[in-house]
């Protein structure tokens, strides 16, 4: 099935491509979500009047994206957790402690953009990424301290 990409799918392509895809993968998870819509004769006609403004768009919030990804690069989180022996915390922090702290400073973040490579179960200093819109990834400095 032909569909006409309505916003970025990162496998796929970019607003206003046309691409070809499975009949289910368009059905049960592109069209639902309004990220495609079927190419059909009519639908490209309205399509590429829209164009302009989708363009735009997406445009725009690559932009927010970036304004946002620049102030996050300065962001330093300091999170206390108990200690136990060797240094070690209990338990680890997880992306939504990371998420809460986030919020805490003003950002708007869901806990499923942010990415750490192992698990956080020591003090020290790390670095974590957050995965922006259109493929844009800010690095912030997380630090965990003892109580």
């Amino acid at each position: 099935m032909k569909v006409i990409l309505k916003q970025n799918v990162s496998s796929l392509g970019k607003a206003g491509d046309l691409v070809k895809v499975s009949d289910g993968y368009a059905r049960n998870l592109l069209i639902p979500k309004g990220l495609a819509i079927e190419a059909n004769e009519k639908n490209i006609k309205t399509f590429e009047h829209e164009k302009k403004n989708i363009l735009q768009r997406a445009e725009k919030e690559q932009k927010a994206a970036q304004d946002q990804a620049a102030k996050l690069s300065s962001v330093v989180l300091t999170i206390a957790r108990k200690v136990g022996d060797q240094e070690k915390i209990f338990g680890s922090v997880t992306s939504k402690d990371i998420e809460l702290a986030l919020q805490e400073k003003g950002f708007a973040i869901d806990r499923k953009m942010i990415v750490h490579d192992e698990q956080i179960k020591s003090l020290g200093e790390f670095k974590v990424k957050i995965k922006l819109h259109g493929g844009i990834e800010a690095e912030i400095k997380l630090n965990v301290i003892g109580e």
